[in-house]
């Protein structure tokens, strides 16, 4: 059963989505050639609790560490570990914060130095492919709008869209109905409505589509060890149209870059 928000409540899930928006902001900083993915993963917990919340990941299933870090080919759930980074590399940061009864949770692939143009392509196509579908969160449509928005944009790239993992509902529990795919059929799937908060993530390959779970029980590769990339913002809706609760301001103050795409999906409320 999907379980709609109030506005009250909305408001405290954007405080815990901003809470994972400024640890990404945080990240941004140290993501360079030498840094270790544990460095990243001790920085991001210490300054999750020193700021009211608490490291959704950590314990739940069993996760071992603070945030899913998953580098190249590694689609998500990534461990964290003590190899250094190298030129060239991608690193998707996946971070989850409990804090006010709620959770946030969203993700941003980062450039490790410069990176080959066809990966460099790939992130920015994923990215894109992630608002395309937060503009199908409206007030009336269904889930599958959102799903085909962005299968329809990447696959027209010569991508692979991810199927055995999704998107999800997001609020008191980190994962809530509904599940929101990356790939579908327009007018299929759960009716999208007023105070539903959903975490849309698309985890795109380069490659093949097919992944690969590792014997951790964590680890996702693409099959081919394609890279992968993921783009992860907590939307909801409020009187029809789509808001973001997350932002990746944090993130572009950090690394210089100048961006309006989330414009349409800010108010206050």
């Amino acid at each position: 059963m999907i379980q709609l928000k109030t506005i009250e409540e909305l408001r405290l899930m954007r405080e815990s989505a901003q809470l994972v928006s400024k640890t990404l902001g945080l990240l941004a900083k140290e993501i360079k050639p030498g840094a270790t993915t544990l460095h990243l993963d001790k920085l991001g917990g210490e300054f999750i609790r020193d700021n009211g919340g608490e490291p959704a990941f950590l314990g739940m299933y069993g996760f071992p560490n603070n945030l899913c870090i998953s580098p190249n080919a590694e689609v998500v759930h990534g461990i964290p570990n003590e190899k250094p980074l190298e030129e060239g590399d991608i690193l998707s940061v996946d971070c989850g914060v409990y804090m006010n009864g709620f959770y946030g949770d969203h993700a941003y692939s980062f450039q490790v130095g410069e990176v080959a143009p066809e990966t460099k392509k790939l992130l920015k196509i994923t990215k894109e492919s992630l608002y395309k579908g937060i503009e199908q969160c409206v007030r009336g449509k269904r889930v599958g709008d959102i799903s085909y928005a962005i299968q329809n944009y990447c696959e027209k790239a010569g991508y692979g869209v991810v199927r055995e993992l999704v998107g999800h509902g997001l609020g008191k529990k980190m994962h809530e109905d509904p599940q929101v795919p990356n790939y579908g059929r327009k007018g299929s799937g759960k009716v999208i409505k007023d105070g539903i908060v959903l975490a849309i993530e698309p985890m795109i390959n380069l490659g093949t589509e097919k992944v690969k779970f590792h014997k951790d029980g964590w680890t996702v590769t693409s099959l081919d060890m394609s890279p992968s990339a993921h783009f992860e913002h907590d939307v909801c809706v409020i009187e029809g149209k789509p808001v973001l609760l997350s932002t990746f301001k944090y993130i572009y103050e950090a690394l210089g870059i100048i961006s309006d795409e989330e414009k349409p999906f800010i108010r206050d409320f």
